[in-house]
């Protein structure tokens, strides 16, 4: 069976399943697994799937509590020659179930249009089914590069498909400004465009095309419940105190210096960041967090925390007064002071905050997730075993799509290993999941979406979902074939198969192409 993630257990029995014009659905209480079902198999069959109590020829859904060992997410699913039975103990499995059974169909069950000569047969098997992780994640970046919603909306269905669960949004960067705030209408106005591209890291001039773009709050409402439906959680970042030179561009008084500044055309690590001494900053951040807890009903708020120089923070007085008051030892505190003062206030609101490892401090917030990508691995390591620190894995070499292949080929992001070494079990429940994070510094087209993100987030999917004792390369590779047909009918550009695995030669100088992309994308 050629099922990507992997499933736990899968016995094949003779026979098949005929799908026709007569099969129904038998009435079941979950109307949502129902219309998923039928918006699924029902465009390419043009079968209507009636409701209908049968006994033969019919696909039952239904909710079981006694199921609660498989998990919120875990599923049953059994094809016999006379129906097809899909069981979970709550929706989120029963959604899942859906999708194992789209991926025994046929590829071309993807089609959004009658298919003629196509059988529509299920073969008949039994499959037992759990996540791994509860957190399988794929972080996409629209603060450098803006995609918009058509796209978004896609790279939804496709992670639902693979049964990915978590889209963490990067909204905001120094090169842009992507979600409207009500209150500060300069961030959009002023923040969510730049009259051109640096084209490299050491690139003097940019490129002269103008990019911008941004979420209006009804867009982002609806990207949101689109997600839900597909039993995917909208995680936003919304970066402080760094990363926010388009925010400065808007509002230069949140800055230690007064600026003026403009939005970032080129990228890096930029010393003008949130003054952490003023009062208005602390005003402006929770009114910016105020209006989006009311977009995204997420439980976490991701802050990024992460590339913030203390140059500014270490001349400006307000920021050493702020340091003096609080009775902190210095600026890398004055950091975890304001993470904390933001989790706190996240907390007081049934949320809680996540940031990347450099937010880890003596006191962070006790309830503040970690995302790790690179560095401070003891420090790591010791939140989890004294803190019990809930905590994203992305390692910076193993998951960032927006590497080249020769840095991260296919194998490596398939043979990736949340679980750091030397955990015992209850540390090892503290490692939420794995995430793949796709930065858009050269990631300007949808063509190039699509060469970095595809095949590699396919194997994510396998990571985060499939026990690791039941991975296996060869045998992914196999199963990819199918997949691909899929992507294909849905328009994306994955990366050429030669691609996946550049051989040891070529790997050598993967080093020096670091986010640069390798080879040239038409449009």
């Amino acid at each position: 069976m050629d099922i990507i993630p992997l499933p736990e257990t899968l016995t094949h029995l003779p026979g098949i399943f005929r799908l026709d014009a007569d099969t129904a659905v038998h009435p079941a209480p979950d109307e949502a697994a129902v219309a998923a079902l039928r918006s699924l198999l029902g465009p390419a069959t043009g079968f209507r799937l009636p409701s209908r109590a049968a006994k033969t020829n019919v696909i039952r859904l239904r909710t079981v509590p006694g199921l609660e060992s498989l998990g919120p997410e875990g599923y049953r699913l059994a094809v016999t020659p006379e129906a097809v039975t899909l069981e979970a103990p709550a929706p989120a499995g029963l959604f899942h179930a859906v999708q194992t059974l789209r991926q025994l169909l046929p590829p071309a069950i993807e089609s959004r249009a009658p298919v003629a000569g196509v059988e529509w047969t299920l073969p008949c098997v039994e499959i037992t089914d759990r996540p791994r992780f509860p957190w399988r994640g794929f972080m996409l970046d629209e603060g450098r590069h803006f995609h918009g919603r058509e796209t978004v909306l896609q790279l939804l269905d496709l992670m639902a498909l693979l049964k990915l669960n978590i889209f963490h949004w990067h909204l905001t960067e120094d090169q842009g400004w992507r979600v409207e705030i009500k209150k500060y209408p300069r961030l959009t106005e002023v923040g969510a465009r730049r009259p051109g591209t640096k084209p490299g890291m050491f690139a003097r001039e940019h490129d002269g095309v103008p990019r911008g773009g941004f979420y209006t709050q009804d867009e982002i409402r609806a990207i949101v419940a689109y997600a839900a439906a597909r039993h995917i959680t909208v995680v936003p970042e919304i970066d402080l105190p760094g990363h926010t030179t388009a925010a400065l561009a808007a509002y230069p008084e949140l800055s230690c210096t007064g600026g003026p500044f403009a939005v970032a055309t080129g990228f890096g690590i930029f010393p003008d960041i949130l003054c952490a001494g003023k009062a208005t900053t602390l005003t402006f951040l929770q009114d910016v967090l105020t209006e989006v807890l009311d977009l995204f009903p997420s439980p976490w708020i991701h802050i990024g925390g992460d590339e913030a120089p203390k140059t500014r923070w270490k001349a400006c007085p307000a920021c050493q007064e702020r340091i003096r008051a609080e009775g902190l030892k210095d600026e890398h505190a004055l950091q975890v002071w304001l993470t904390n003062r933001v989790a706190a206030w996240l907390a007081g609101r049934g949320r809680k905050l996540v940031g990347w490892n450099q937010i880890l401090g003596a006191d962070l917030h006790p309830e503040a997730v970690v995302q790790y990508w690179v560095g401070g691995h003891k420090d790591l390591l010791k939140a989890i075993r004294q803190d019990h620190r809930p905590v994203v894995m992305s390692t910076y070499l193993d998951t960032y799509l927006d590497h080249g292949y020769r840095l991260m080929p296919l194998r490596r992001a398939y043979r990736y290993e949340p679980l750091p070494a030397g955990l015992d079990p209850a540390a090892a429940a503290c490692i939420l999941g794995p995430e793949y994070p796709l930065w858009s510094e050269w990631l300007p087209s949808r063509a190039r979406l699509d060469y970095q993100a595809w095949p590699r987030l396919a194997a994510l999917a396998e990571v985060g979902w499939t026990q690791a004792g039941r991975k296996d390369y060869r045998d992914f590779r196999r199963r990819l074939e199918p997949l691909l047909e899929r992507l294909e009918r849905h328009g994306v550009r994955y990366a050429p198969r030669g691609d996946w695995d550049p051989p040891f030669w070529k790997r050598l100088f993967g080093v020096f192409t670091i986010a640069i992309p390798q080879r040239k994308i038409a449009p």
